[in-house]
């Protein structure tokens, strides 16, 4: 069957198609049918069956003779160390860890947060929430005490898993002093926490409420995994809302699972034994998907990175990992890849390493720019591939189906829409709109297994955020078109596709020609104010390591390009350089704030900046081109 027969198929007969793809996963008891539409527009998938995430994960590949094989490596260059665990050793690990929770009382359907760094202990935790139907939350490592404060206080959990500190490149951040202000702002107290001691930071722990990790575990009874409905919270993963309070996205057993194991070999090409690499964080969505559940569900070998793309020690990171342990699929921001190519853009480090083991690289998180993708393309010659998809979802929207039929890669395009979401562009109207045309990309629904069913304690968050727009549809926030193949190009943000003088641009268009300079390594385009057209494109421009060129004539060969390629519409005329971007954690640039800043508003500290201190630098640059307007 051909891919586009598949997906037609996924949203003609979605039970047909997903009770076929549920026989992959061992149940406890089968579930009845797929879908659950009887609370429409709020559905669910495999409610009905009983099953356990961790026994998928970890337990079924022990009973069937795979013990010995890797699961999970630890490569860490922070501390100079390289760690494998089999799938044996996972399993017992996790079965003591969820005993000693056990044993203090965790059950199913408590909440548990996990403040960690990239550490096997932090997939760990997660399976022994999972082993025992307990919903985790897991906040990303060193994040604000205010921050964790306030997803202690919405998930209220009996239990804070963490460890003593993160190590980042020349410098240790101590995690437990975070956390004890954190507690001590919340108003809900968690009965305990559990704290992983590492060598770099000891923590002072609080008698009566902390336990040391490895005390905790030792002597602890193994526990056995907990049944679970297939509709029942596996975790609660925090997204930033726009209006400060962050949005709890549910993810549900057993439709994850589903749809997690048909993508590890129809989008990632892997294999029972293939290696995995997805440098992300536990922390984010793809950490949860792509470093935890599905590698594991499917039998691969997953590797959790404590590290960065440049700096640990240097830009050649990224293919030392990948050939040291046999990389068959490599997934990242394209964020990291634009790092790289700033400090090595002819591509030197690649050269020193044997990469004959990697046959695929997969982008996602952002708009992967064609300029990058192309030149990872030439550095590494194999595919690189974009794919689409948010929190929200937890696997891709639109991604090239590599493992079931590869599709032609069109540069620009995460490809197609995957089996389950019937993807369409609308008009502010909610109207279908022509091949070709921008609009509000939606999600007809019901969305597929996997996909949040809900927020936590916030169903009218929840209808207001992502189904009141568009009425039968989940909104994506994301603007774009589709061209007559059916292929998906996602623009922008709804919020940055800028009006200028009546006439509706998106960003990212223009990003895309500023990036395609040779000089220029990463950029960004804002829409700022204008009292004349409403709006006015600005760039910022990242220069390559070494580039010694006036800075001003780069910007003006910028303005050009944009001019030359878009046309005079698009009023593209200001374009100034710096040395960094405003970036999340996550990797995702901050055009809001930067918005927030040409125009002279007022804003909130994103709580998931990098570094403040970049603020400032865009400040003075926005200032030398006389924004914000008096």
């Amino acid at each position: 069957m051909r891919y586009a027969d598949l997906h037609r198929k996924s949203i003609t007969d979605p039970n047909g198609f997903w009770m076929e793809q549920a026989k992959a996963i061992d149940w406890v008891t089968p579930p009845s049918k797929a879908l659950f539409d009887d609370n429409a527009p709020l559905y669910e998938w495999f409610s009905d069956g009983m099953v356990n995430m961790c026994w998928n994960a970890l337990d079924r590949h022990v009973e069937a003779g795979r013990g010995d094989q890797i699961a999970v490596i630890h490569d860490s260059p922070v501390t100079n160390s390289i760690t494998r665990l089999s799938y044996a050793e996972m399993r017992d690990r996790v079965a003591a860890l969820a005993g000693a929770l056990a044993a203090q009382g965790i059950t199913k359907g408590d909440r548990v947060i996990i403040y960690m760094p990239m550490v096997p202990e932090a997939l760990m935790a997660m399976l022994a929430c999972a082993r025992l139907g307990a919903i985790h939350s897991v906040v990303f490592g060193g994040f604000a005490a205010h921050e964790l404060a306030v997803r202690i206080d919405d998930a209220q959990p009996k239990c804070v898993i963490a460890a003593s500190c993160g190590i980042e490149p020349g410098r240790v951040v101590a995690y437990k002093p975070l956390l004890d202000g954190a507690i001590a702002e919340a108003s809900h107290k968690p009965d305990f926490c559990v704290v992983l001691q590492r060598d770099a930071l000891a923590a002072d722990l609080t008698p009566g409420r902390d336990h040391d990790w490895a005390e905790f575990v030792d002597g602890a009874a193994p526990a056995d995994c907990v049944p679970v409905e297939g509709n029942h919270p596996s975790y609660v993963l925090y997204t930033s809302g726009t209006t400060g309070q962050p949005k709890g996205v549910i993810r549900a057993t057993a439709g994850y699972m589903v749809a997690l194991n048909w993508t590890m070999k129809n989008i990632y090409n892997l294999d029972q034994g293939d290696v995995f690499w997805t440098a992300s964080d536990v922390g984010w969505v793809v950490g949860h998907s792509y470093i935890c559940y599905g590698p594991l569900i499917a039998g691969n070998t997953t590797i959790v990175f404590e590290g960065k793309p440049v700096g640990t020690p240097d830009a050649g990171t990224f293919w030392r990992v990948i050939s040291e342990h046999k990389v068959k699929s490599f997934f990242t921001a394209p964020t990291a890849f634009r790092a790289v190519k700033r400090e090595d853009p002819a591509g030197a480090f690649v050269g020193k390493y044997d990469l004959s083991c990697l046959k695929t690289v997969y982008l996602a998180g952002e708009r992967a720019d064609p300029d990058t993708i192309q030149w990872a393309q030439r550095q590494l010659n194999v595919p690189v591939i974009d794919h689409w998809w948010q929190t929200e979802t937890g696997w891709a929207i639109a991604a090239n189906p590599i493992g079931y039929e590869p599709l032609p890669v069109k540069l620009g395009s995460p490809s197609v829409a995957m089996p389950g979401y019937d993807v369409q562009v609308l008009d502010e109207g909610g109207h279908p709109v022509s091949p070709g045309t921008l609009g509000a990309i939606a999600i007809k629904l019901p969305l597929p297994p996997g996909t949040l069913p809900n927020l936590w304690n916030a169903e009218a968050r929840f209808r207001k955020s992502y189904l009141e727009q568009f009425p039968g549809y989940y909104a994506t926030g994301d603007a774009g078109y589709m061209d007559e193949d059916g292929y998906i190009y996602i623009m922008a943000r709804t919020d940055d596709v800028i009006n200028v003088a009546g006439h509706r641009l998106s960003t990212g268009a223009m990003e895309e020609v500023l990036a395609s300079h040779p000089d220029v390594a990463e950029c960004a385009v804002i829409g700022v104010s204008d009292d004349l057209k409403g709006q006015l494109p600005l760039g910022f421009l990242c220069l390559n390591a070494g580039t010694t060129r006036d800075q001003s004539e780069i910007a003006r060969e910028c303005v050009k390009l944009v001019r030359d390629q878009i046309g005079p519409v698009a009023a593209f005329k200001l374009a100034v350089v710096v040395d960094r971007l405003p970036k999340t954690r996550s990797g995702k640039i901050l055009r809001g704030t930067m918005v927030s800043i040409a125009d002279g508003k007022e804003f909130k500290m994103p709580a998931t900046i990098d570094d403040p201190a970049i603020l400032d630098e865009i400040a003075i640059a926005l200032k030398s081109l006389g924004y914000p307007k008096a």
